[in-house]
């Protein structure tokens, strides 16, 4: 089983996020840039399936910032090969779209069984990653997904829905398929295992295909939301504050 998993890097939203000069991107200045937490889902879940069927699990990203120690801990959790592409990069915020087709020009060479991504990153603007790629590759995609078995070419997924529903589908590989969560949690990684990786591990580079960033919608302009009035605690007996509540809604109109 040749598994390929796709690693997007975003905005670390602990940090204070700045906008930049012109109004229309962050300052990556100071930008904080971690690993985007569904894609570590996916990879969790590439290595499950490979512990249990054996193959080969390769991780992909773009170059920048945090790239390395993400590809370094992921060699340490398991991982066989790890791709850095040039040419590219987070900090620039290229759109899904440009993502898609980038990586698949390298998915394409690599032949791979399965890909992995994240279902979602806090910062896409113009669609999941997941769907636009298969759409470039020309393989089927399901997506929200909490579980995966592989087995005689047939992929079985366990696919969530709205209200506690889940349902549980067959897909013919290759296929695409975009993690909502990974049948176990990530697993915890020693510091002195990724120092460990960074002496045995090999990052392959390769130049990304120029981007072609058409598709993806343009910023106008980014801004800090206003900050509203705080709110008030209602506090006394229980009749006291429903009371209260009841002449609230009917000040505002809404009895």
């Amino acid at each position: 089983m040749n598994i390929a998993v796709l690693i997007k890097l975003v905005p670390d939203l602990v940090e204070e996020l700045e906008i930049d000069a012109t109004g229309t991107a962050l300052d990556t200045t100071w930008l904080r840039l971690i690993i985007n937490e569904v894609d570590e889902h996916a990879l969790e879940q590439a290595l499950l399936l490979k512990e249990r069927g054996g193959g080969d699990v390769t991780v992909v990203t773009a170059e920048g910032d945090g790239a390395e120690d993400v590809l370094y801990a992921a060699a340490a959790k398991g991982s066989d090969r790890l791709i850095r592409l040039r040419g590219i990069s987070f900090e620039d915020a290229p759109g899904n779209h440009t993502l898609a087709r980038v990586f698949a020009a390298v998915l394409r060479d690599l032949e791979p069984d399965l890909v992995l991504t994240g279902v979602q990153a806090h910062n896409d603007l113009d669609g999941s990653l997941g769907p636009l790629l298969a759409e470039e590759m020309g393989m089927p995609y399901v997506g929200y997904l909490s579980g995966v078995q592989t087995e005689d070419g047939v992929c079985r997924v366990m696919k969530e829905y709205p209200g506690g529903l889940a349902a549980e589908m067959e897909i013919a590989l290759p296929a695409v398929l975009g993690i909502q969560a990974s049948e176990e949690p990530p697993r915890y990684l020693a510091i002195s295992r990724i120092r460990q990786a960074m002496k045995t591990a090999t990052i392959v580079d390769r130049e990304a295909e120029q981007p072609d960033t058409t598709g993806a919608p343009g910023v106008i302009s980014m801004f800090t939301p206003e900050v509203g009035e705080a709110a008030t605690m209602l506090t006394g007996a229980d009749d006291e504050v429903a009371a209260r509540i009841v002449e609230i809604l009917s000040e505002q109109g809404l009895l």
